[in-house]
């Protein structure tokens, strides 16, 4: 039997088989890659149609693999952080607002204001703080800055939920997963926190919340168009969605407090699946499902830097990536705070901008290079830090990440631990095969253990040359950001 797994990333779509022990099955992934609609100024949007016609063309080409015939189940995968008002037709009337959208830091301060000293309470409540990258200060800005747009929204969506509407012609529900990442979910009763939408957005707005459901409340009967087009799903469960990083954790083993899942894509991430009372300012709590809670940080930064890099400011030279191996840890003379689509943990500071300091007229392009990622994983350690326990293992995977060892090497000295590299290719739809199989099956989640490629012990002397480069990180930072 087989298993659709729907992946909606930051910076690609994929649509990808799996069989019944979550293993990808040859062949059988389909891919588009997009960028978000950015500018200068910190906008970040999508367009959900246009996004919807990507994830439907995935789909078409992988129900042409000989594994199609024998699907069982959908799952999907979404970014998350994302949000589009939706009119009373259900039709998208605004771009869909992603996480590394950062124009509506301006809204914080008066959000703040009227939870007066409540925000570490608001923090507790949500399992977030107030941040540019949650739906409060999104929307709180497009009802400012686009007062016409933001009187036509009838029901606030997710991509995931919004592409189901189009698929089932029917509200969908916003899984719970989905939902912990908006910033307006109580993490503890596992529904929406009315009174906080009220009191941040006003009394009109908890009407426009969608139902909620956990991510196994399937939705079966795709509409007229869709049977015609997608024969074999007519009558398949199709799951909820799946915050991304949740599913990575699944698919990278980290399944219980003892594992921790280091995730660099995009962006970068370090979870751990369990509680934690109370909840440290620099981390935040989501859910993978109503009784599996997920604390852990999240950086704007990870792959991006990379790609910036050597796309736009260096020039990729395989001589530059290979040279990278042979230098001593923090030998560049150079300080950088990584910051360029603004920050999220351990900070919180949405205004924060890319910096480096220490620059000299020697100065290389291998030392820029070397000087970003260490800094990259000098941010991750921060988290690190706030989440490691006595004996916990850090599972470690991510394409930008499985493409570069001297990186994997950098992050296991800066967190004085060794990495456990994964072997799995696609670790995020990985976790929504274990989770499909979770429900449908009752398999356990540690039942089918990720391949390991290898593991990256730590260099003493490095360790220690990144510690003092830490504290040059964090000196920077409050000069800047106090």
């Amino acid at each position: 039997m087989t298993l659709l797994v729907i992946d909606l990333g930051s910076s690609s779509v994929r649509a990808l088989l799996f069989d019944d022990s979550a293993r990808l099955i040859d062949g059988s992934t389909r891919s588009r890659r997009y960028d978000f609609d950015t500018d200068n100024a910190g906008r970040a949007t999508a367009d959900a149609p246009a996004l919807q016609a990507l994830v439907e063309s995935c789909i078409d080409e992988v129900l042409r693999h000989p594994a199609a015939a024998a699907i069982r189940a959908v799952g999907l995968a979404t970014f998350v952080g994302n949000w589009l008002g939706l009119d009373a037709k259900g039709q998208a009337c605004t771009p869909l607002l992603t996480y590394a959208d950062t124009l509506s830091a301006a809204e914080i301060p008066a959000l703040l204001a009227k939870l007066g000293r409540a925000a570490d309470a608001y923090h507790q409540a949500t399992g977030c703080p107030l941040h540019s990258a949650y739906l409060p200060a999104q929307y709180a800005r497009w009802r400012r800055s686009r007062p016409r747009s933001a009187k036509r929204i009838h029901t606030v969506s997710d991509i995931g939920a919004y592409l189901y509407r189009q698929w089932f012609a029917r509200e969908v529900p916003t899984s719970l997963s989905v939902a912990s990442w908006s910033g307006l979910l109580d993490t503890q009763r596992r529904d929406w926190h009315r009174g906080y939408a009220r009191d941040l957005l006003g009394d009109a707005f908890p009407a426009k919340l969608p139902p909620l459901a956990d991510y196994d409340q399937v939705q079966t009967g795709l509409n007229g168009d869709y049977v015609a087009r997608w024969p074999q799903l007519r009558d398949l469960p199709f799951f909820l969605a799946l915050g991304d990083g949740a599913a990575a954790n699944i698919g990278s083993g980290a399944v219980a407090p003892g594992r921790i899942a280091l995730t660099i894509g995009t962006t970068s991430a370090l979870r751990v699946v369990k509680d934690v009372e109370p909840l440290p300012p620099g981390l935040w709590r989501y859910l993978v499902c109503a009784d599996m809670p997920l604390v852990g940080g999240a950086a704007s930064e990870g792959g991006n830097v990379y790609q910036w890099l050597m796309q736009d400011l260096l020039g990729e030279t395989d001589a530059l990536t290979a040279a990278l191996a042979e230098r001593q840890a923090d030998c560049h003379g150079l300080t950088v705070l990584p910051l360029l689509a603004g920050e999220r943990s351990p900070g919180w500071q949405p205004n924060a901008t890319g910096t480096i300091h220490g620059l000299r007229r020697n100065t290389s392009r291998l030392d820029i290079l070397q000087a970003h990622l260490e800094a990259v994983a000098l941010r991750l350690s921060m988290i690190h830090d706030l989440l490691k326990t006595e004996g916990a293992a850090v599972m470690a995977g991510g394409g930008a990440l499985q493409s570069s060892a001297v990186w994997a090497r950098i992050i296991a000295n800066a967190f004085d631990s060794p990495l456990q590299l994964l072997a799995e290719p696609e670790i995020t739809a990985r976790g929504v095969a274990l989770m499909l199989r979770r429900a449908l099956d009752g398999a356990g989640l540690a039942a089918q253990p990720p391949r390991i490629s290898g593991v990256v012990q730590p260099d003493p002397a490095a360790v220690s040359a990144l510690r003092a480069a830490r504290e040059r990180q964090i000196d920077l930072y409050r000069r800047l950001y106090a």
